[in-house]
């Protein structure tokens, strides 16, 4: 069994392109201790997300009155925002041991039977990347997510036979980055679905504020609020650019975080006022200088970037469609006025009715 740091670290999902990035909301090689440290424990705690938590609350308040474990909840939404803190915090609320895995780690049905006969009474099982569960694997979740209750079959031919096994009551709690890839079976067995959304810039403020209190890092609201608003409205990436101001105004500073410390330090790592870097950059240039603004082909644009497509797809372009700077036509990839004014560059666009008639074929 592994422990939530270590599943962090060896079960985040592979990405195609090798280089690390500021910004990037996957864990990085400096973030697990750090990370774990900066992890509220509670729910009231926990920054952001007030939809979720105020549903949560009641869900493990009434759980508890009934003196029942929590219904099976799965959590997803973008890497960095929280899910497994929240699976942590949903232990503690409840009274309850945690054991972590992860999706990939769970090979064979007998994994998992070991996982969950060694299980007490109200624990709760987390499972990161349950979208990666195999199918057999997830066959023997279906009986002891619904009846506590575990059923399958060992050995070939005429030594095949059947174990069936009663387990303590659980509840599991599944995090995933693509929710549309859990198979609709195994989605149909949480009682509670959670979406995490991006942070707002007020409540990345917040966070940033307490992981500084938390580490000891003297810095002004001036400078909180220039890692802030760079943060991607992620907390990972909020805090990995605070340590990377931290070393900066260490080395370079008087040890405190003040806004030109802040600016100069992410500037320096390539992050703009936006949150944007280089890589980023890269791909908006491509499309305006390349392809006119586009639209453009994924292949093609990625190939004009060097990069995988599936790492344009997955890794660069939901951030830029989420400030509005990207859009993906039936067509291709465009870049907004908004990408042309952010970027400097006169909006090429012409008459908009035209260019969307000709975009999606009227014209």
């Amino acid at each position: 069994m592994t422990t939530a740091r270590d599943s962090a670290e060896e079960y985040a999902p592979e990405r195609e392109n090798p280089e690390v990035r500021a910004v990037s909301p996957d864990v990085q090689s400096d973030d697990g201790e750090q990370e774990t440290r900066l992890r509220p424990a509670r729910l009231g705690d926990f920054v952001g997300q007030p939809q979720v938590k105020e549903n949560l609350s009641i869900a493990m308040q009434a759980a508890r009155m009934r003196g029942e474990p929590l219904d099976h909840v799965v959590i997803y939404g973008p890497p960095g925002l929280g899910k497994t803190t929240l699976a942590n915090i949903i232990a503690n609320e409840m009274g309850a041991t945690i054991k972590v895995t992860a999706g990939p780690a769970i090979e064979r049905a007998s994994d998992v039977a070991s996982i969950l006969t060694g299980l007490q009474p109200n624990d709760v099982l987390f499972i990161d990347e349950i979208h990666r569960l195999n199918r057999a694997v997830e066959e023997v979740m279906y009986s002891a997510m619904e009846d506590f209750f575990l059923s399958w079959v060992v050995g070939k031919g005429l030594s095949a036979r059947s174990i069936n096994l009663r387990i303590n009551p659980f509840t599991l709690v599944g995090a995933t980055t693509r929710y549309s890839l859990v198979s609709a079976p195994l989605r149909d067995r949480f009682g509670s679905v959670f979406r995490l959304d991006y942070y707002s810039d007020e409540d990345m403020g917040t966070v940033v504020r307490r992981s500084a209190r938390i580490l000891g890092i003297e810095a002004d609201d001036e400078g909180i609020d220039e890692v802030a608003v760079r943060s991607r409205g992620t907390p990972r990436i909020g805090n990995r650019l605070l340590r990377r101001a931290r070393d900066y105004a260490l080395v370079k500073a008087d040890n405190r975080i003040t806004g030109p410390v802040a600016r100069e330090s992410l500037d320096r790592l390539g992050v703009d006022a936006r949150g944007l870097d280089e890589t980023d950059h890269r791909l908006l240039t491509s499309i305006i200088h390349k392809f006119n603004g586009g639209p453009v082909g994924l292949d093609t644009l990625a190939a004009s970037m060097s990069e995988d497509a599936s790492t344009v797809m997955e890794v660069l372009e939901p951030f830029l469609l989420q400030q509005g700077f990207l859009e993906r036509t039936p067509r291709g990839r465009m870049a907004t006025r908004l990408a042309y004014e952010y970027m400097g560059w006169p909006w090429a666009g012409g008459n908009e009715d035209a260019r969307q008639a000709q975009l999606f074929g009227g014209g």
